[in-house]
């Protein structure tokens, strides 16, 4: 079965040179990301004349328009953008338009990271006498050039260079890095044994559980190893469904009808389990909010622990 692609976003100013490495890295068949659109802040950018010729949409936004950030948000919104790569995007991105994306926007900075944020990186590299600079691939927030680095590439400074000299360098090394960093990190998001372990991380965080299998999925139980009981089962494409995601109990039909119908994305009604008010919550997307999904996992507990058990979790966390 092809996994599916998360749709990308690419936010140029420029000729976007990353953009095009990230555009044609994506034609690999087993690349976790598809280009949905390419657009930024000015019209007449010329990347954007290339990612047409590319075969991927373009939307010409003009960044001096004052609502702006509002236009970028229903543009990415109505391609059903799920991540966003910033390359040579050259606008600071204001803190309401990053919590609406929290997580989901990436970046490339010449230099390596938390070195010489901001601009002149290459002439602060050499002003400073160092024998290496490079790139790094960093998530967005609020702070300048501050996010969690996902990646870097090292690049030498030789006798003799120039910022010029120095930036044409880094930036055949940002066009190797981007595309690999961005697959990496979204390959992750996406893969049953990565997300099985960051639940299962959870999951084994709370008080007396232990791992087991159900029917051959993970999963994992509350109490003792002959009372205990499931509390959260994986559900890794089943009965046919093309799902990643963690069954938890839910209290009863009327909610999970609910749930389903406010967000079907997120939650579905698995096979089998259902009837059983098991909910299925979705885990194979970018936008993954974990602490959604720890929620759901202490509720489910609660709702399988033995009474003393949940009793004195409930009196521990009132502390």
């Amino acid at each position: 079965m092809t996994a599916r692609r998360t749709r990308l976003a690419i936010l140029i100013s420029g000729r976007g040179s990353n953009m095009a490495a990230l555009i044609y890295a994506s034609r690999a068949e087993d690349c976790p990301y598809e280009p949905a659109l390419v657009t930024g802040n000015k019209p007449d950018a010329p990347g954007l004349a290339l990612a047409h010729a590319e075969g991927v949409t373009t939307a010409k936004l003009d960044g001096k328009a004052k609502d702006f950030w509002t236009q970028l948000d229903e543009t990415l919104r109505a391609h059903e953008v799920e991540m966003v790569a910033l390359a040579g995007f050259m606008r600071i991105i204001p803190d309401d338009f990053l919590a609406k994306w929290e997580g989901r926007i990436v970046n490339i900075h010449p230099s390596l990271l938390p070195k010489y944020k901001g601009v002149g990186t290459h002439k602060a590299a050499i002003d400073a006498g160092d024998k290496v600079t490079g790139a790094t691939v960093h998530l967005v927030i609020p702070e300048l050039d501050s996010g969690e680095v996902l990646g870097q590439v090292e690049v030498a400074i030789v006798e003799g260079d120039t910022p010029e000299t120095l930036a044409d360098r880094v930036l055949i090394a940002e066009h190797q890095l981007y595309p690999r960093v961005l697959s990496d990190y979204l390959g992750r998001a996406l893969d049953p044994d990565w997300i099985t372990e960051e639940v299962g991380r959870r999951a084994l965080a709370l008080p007396e559980t232990m791992f087991k299998t159900s029917h051959g999925a993970p999963a994992w139980r509350v109490g003792s190893k002959s009372t205990g009981k499931l509390f959260a089962i994986m559900w890794v494409r089943h009965h046919g469904e093309d799902h990643v995601g963690l069954l938890v109990k839910c209290s009863g039909q009327e909610e999970m009808a609910g749930l389903i119908e406010a967000d079907p994305d997120l939650y579905f009604r698995p096979q089998y389990y259902g009837p059983s008010n098991w909910i299925g919550i979705r885990l194979d997307r970018p936008d993954t909010d974990w602490d959604h999904v720890e929620h759901w996992l202490q509720r489910s507990w609660i709702e399988c622990a033995p009474a003393r058990v949940a009793k004195l979790h409930k009196v521990a966390a009132e502390f």
